[in-house]
């Protein structure tokens, strides 16, 4: 831990988001996994006969267990199971284990920091699922990450329609229209953000409003807006780019579903405005935190859209399956971002991802996972500038898109937490708030 840094965010703070997530999400999380094996049953039967009810059985026994292990707070325990992060996870528990005092014995769920015990609890669900073949591919949040996309239908009609009709007049519109236009679709992307599964134990949480028309009125609740930064350095690297070189936009991804085609969205006005060239995707190398986007929802929302019976959802997702073909859209997953660490230790545990996110001229991180990584989870003031938070991880100018749904917040204006704390205590935890909060030379 680097010298000034403040503790991390963990439950031992009794009623703290932290300590209420541990005591009282986690567990339902757990416990719809393991309904979510039982209600497949007769598939697995079906498919791999009494092989298939007795890994489902074992999985259901492994989760079982976790959940006790975690509601009677007992120490935190090494991956047995071979795959290809297993050292890397045993070192980092070795890592927390030298933190503590030697009376204390071992990490445990509520004393270590929260974000720790976060990612090891989706990273046990992923162990005990690989441990019980032959149904060691299923990703038990697979149907909660479905229904929110078909949950969302009237809104993705909405909002391909829009994209759709955009596209035609795009030619058309002067600097400033484009720059409005631009504005809407990070605005809809960051409030496509509150689809969040993890935050509501994995119960629905689609997107059934329209949300193009809220845009306006949901601006008083932009928190940091750095939009006009991200305008001026794309449309800058437009103005000034040669014939065929590359403005490239990363986008590191959050949930599947709604918020997925919000960004998809997004990705395609990019390219069709010639603010970028090129996107790049970062998804999740394994289910995690309920929502999460792996390569599997990725291709399956594009084909969902592409199948589609409404012309314009249909004609987005034939486009976007394009844009993958031309190598205009590329999808990449690393490891990295399914481990606990923090991203200011990125360029020493994952040089080759940090390599990577050099070459664009801008990287939008989604979500609140990321930035809690980004920060570190840990106790800062709110008015701690957000480019020493990140604590020297700075690979290109980078943007937070995110909800507020953790207790970690920084570079706020001086009263700014404080104003919000009188009227509403949970300012912090409920994903009414967002922010579009950018590190980069100006």
């Amino acid at each position: 831990m680097m010298a000034g840094s403040p503790a991390s965010l963990s439950g031992q703070d009794v009623g703290s988001f932290a300590y209420l997530t541990i005591k009282d999400r986690i567990p339902q999380i757990l416990t719809k996994a393991i309904d979510t094996l039982h209600r497949h049953k007769n598939e697995f039967f079906e498919k791999h006969g009494e092989k298939g009810t007795e890994a489902e059985k074992k999985a259901i026994s492994l989760l079982s267990k976790l959940r006790n292990e975690l509601q009677t707070d007992k120490p935190i325990i090494p991956f047995v199971e071979k795959f290809v992060d297993t050292d890397i996870w045993n070192q980092y528990l070795e890592y927390q284990q030298s933190l503590i005092n030697e009376n204390d014995g071992k990490p445990r769920w509520f004393y270590s920091p929260w974000l720790f015990v976060e990612c090891y609890m989706y990273r046990r669900i992923h162990e005990a699922i690989i441990q019980s073949p032959p149904i060691d591919d299923f990703d038990v949040f697979k149907e909660s990450k479905e229904k929110n996309f078909f949950e969302s239908q009237e809104s993705l009609v909405a909002l391909c329609t829009h994209l759709q009709e955009l596209r035609t007049t795009i030619e058309d519109l002067d600097e400033n229209q484009l720059k409005d236009e631009f504005f809407k679709l990070l605005q809809i992307s960051l409030w496509g953000n509150k689809c969040d599964l993890s935050l509501s134990g994995g119960e629905t949480s689609s997107q059934r409003t329209n949300i193009i028309n809220s845009v306006e009125e949901l601006k008083p609740f932009i928190l940091v807006n750095d939009m006009e930064h991200l305008w001026s350095l794309l449309n800058n690297c437009k103005k000034t780019r040669e014939k065929a070189s590359v403005t490239r936009v990363d986008v590191v991804l959050d949930n599947s579903g709604f918020e997925l085609v919000t960004d998809l969205v997004l990705a395609d006005f990019l390219l069709c405005s010639q603010l970028a060239t090129e996107i790049h995707f970062y998804g999740k190398t394994i289910p995690w935190f309920v929502s999460d986007t792996t390569v599997h929802d990725f291709n399956w929302l594009i084909e969902q859209m592409k199948g589609s019976n409404h012309k314009w959802m249909s004609k987005c997702g034939a486009d976007w399956e394009n844009s993958i073909k031309m190598g205009r859209w590329v999808y990449h997953d690393h490891i990295f971002w399914t481990l606990p660490h923090e991203f200011c230790v990125m360029s020493q545990v994952a040089p080759d991802l940090y390599a990577e996110l050099q070459k664009a001229h801008l990287i939008l991180f989604k979500g609140d996972l990321n930035y809690r990584k980004l920060t570190g989870d840990r106790k800062w003031a709110c008015t701690i500038p957000f480019h020493q938070a990140l604590r020297g991880f700075h690979p290109a100018p980078l943007c937070s898109v995110r909800t507020l749904k953790a207790e970690v917040q920084v570079g706020l204006q001086p009263g700014q937490a404080e104003q919000l704390a009188a009227s509403e205590p949970n300012w912090m935890t409920t994903g009414k708030y967002g922010i579009f909060q950018f590190d980069g030379p100006l």
